[in-house]
């Protein structure tokens, strides 16, 4: 059987020490979740070893993180919350018709536009709090409370505690944070096995996957290639922000010009690319740090992966592909400094994560499983 352990502890007010009832404790991108009792206590059973962030939210404090790595030997928190010093959110003065909008764009940029997206739903879409500046092609949301999707591909109810969000139009960017609880949805035993598949599909491939083989000194075995990606930016082609800026000048005066600045608008964002034929070994990309079941990856440049038990569907206008290479599913990672963090949970927890480009960047939260998911469960 396989070893789990169970994490119990005490919620209390930071200042009077009195009980809180009724507060959220949950093991973020996880499926070990509760609510604490009357006096304050709660119990998380049966959870797999490895290191999480346990998160306590509660209305009218600030959220409680800290991180627990899990073994075979009960864990004891207790916690103490600080109440939440109320301030005056900006007035966002919008018609029904632009929240519509807002919201359909939201819904495509963070549930996702795969196969799974179309089996998910959001109960409660209207938590949400949407704010779009046109200027700037820049959409902004956050919600008070979890943001509930129904997830009837992959079977879970996620529960999203969505702490900010930005959709920068003009750069193509989408950057957020926050925090998510995953529960098993009922099920027929029949519906339990189209649901098994789905998430295996999910998996395999994913960065998930990715950084699970890396530790474990088995990307080959699992179908990975991680190659050294040189590039340059095309000099040819202005920078995104002017791109735009000329062609909403134009848009409406003067047709050639507009034109020439869409012609300027196709043209790929880089140049001079080159992928090194010779795949790394993990060795070569992984550090160790001082901490247990805590991994650094590191390359010098870009780091190009290749999952070869899949092909890409989707054409992706900036990602390079040499000619010799079979359509595979390929993905691009851009550090933002010279390492990353992940967990043995195959999960980055560097703030901010690495950019990705290719086929991970498809990957929403409606292809999203939690950090304890294994194969065949």
């Amino acid at each position: 059987m396989a070893q789990s352990a169970t994490i119990t502890g005490k919620v209390v007010h930071g200042e009077s020490k009195s009980p809180l009832a009724n507060a959220s404790v949950f093991l973020n991108n996880a499926t070990y979740g509760t609510s604490t009792a009357e006096d304050g206590t709660f119990t998380l059973s049966g959870v797999k070893p490895g290191q999480y962030e346990l998160i306590v939210t509660v209305v009218g404090y600030e959220d409680y993180a800290q991180t627990v790595q899990v073994g075979n030997v009960p864990l004891k928190l207790d916690i103490s919350l600080t109440q939440k010093v109320l301030m005056l959110r900006e007035v966002v003065i919008s018609s029904n018709a632009d929240w519509k909008k807002n919201y359909e764009q939201f819904r495509r940029e963070f549930i996702g536009t795969t196969e799974n997206s179309k089996l998910c739903k959001v109960l409660n879409p209207r938590v949400l709090n949407l704010n779009y500046h046109r200027s700037k092609q820049r959409l902004e949301a956050d919600a008070d409370e979890f943001l509930v999707v129904e997830n009837r591909a992959l079977g879970y109810r996620t529960k999203y505690l969505l702490k900010n969000y930005v959709s920068d139009g003009i750069e193509h960017t989408i950057q957020y944070s926050g925090r998510a609880l995953f529960e098993n949805l009922p099920g027929s035993a029949e519906q339990k096995k189209v649901w098994k598949h789905k998430r295996e599909e999910a998996y395999y491939g994913s960065p998930q996957h990715f950084f699970r083989s890396l530790y474990k000194d088995k990307l080959k075995e699992e179908g990975f290639e991680a190659h050294d990606f040189t590039r340059a930016l095309n000099r040819e082609r202005p920078p995104e922000e002017l791109i735009q800026q000329k062609i909403k000048r134009y848009k409406e005066t003067n047709r050639d010009s507009v034109m020439h600045w869409y012609k300027l608008s196709n043209l790929t964002k880089w140049s001079d690319e080159n992928v090194v034929k010779i795949p790394y070994q993990s060795m070569e990309i992984l550090r160790s740090t001082p901490e247990a079941g805590i991994y650094a990856i590191a390359f010098p440049h870009f780091l190009y992966v290749v999952y070869t038990k899949k092909h890409e569907l989707t054409e992706f206008k900036d990602v390079y592909r040499p000619l010799d290479m079979e359509n595979f599913e390929t993905s691009i990672i851009t550090l933002y400094g010279s390492y990353a963090l992940f967990d043995n949970n195959g999960t980055v927890i560097s703030n901010p994560a690495p950019l990705y480009e290719g086929t991970w960047s498809k990957a929403k939260l409606c292809d999203l499983l939690p950090v304890d998911y294994e194969p065949g469960d």
